[in-house]
């Protein structure tokens, strides 16, 4: 069984219930193109962190970008 593992920053109110289904089944579909298993079983997880809990270079991504935004 394959368990698929997404990260994603969550940003502008995060992903909609409806993206994270298309998200789904693309990602399923892909890995069983590729890898010709998978499609019944797959498990997705889809996980959105806060650009609060993401950061770059010692700086969250929330204050990169609010750097970037007052330049």
């Amino acid at each position: 069984m394959p368990f698929i593992n997404i990260k994603m920053t969550h940003e502008d109110g995060g992903a909609t219930k409806e993206q994270k289904e298309k998200l789904a089944k693309g990602i399923t579909e892909l890995f069983s193109d590729i890898f010709g298993r998978g499609a019944s079983s797959a498990v997705v997880l889809i996980e959105e962190v806060s650009t609060d809990n993401y950061a770059i270079g010692g700086k969250t991504i929330t204050n990169i970008r609010e750097e970037q935004n007052s330049n």
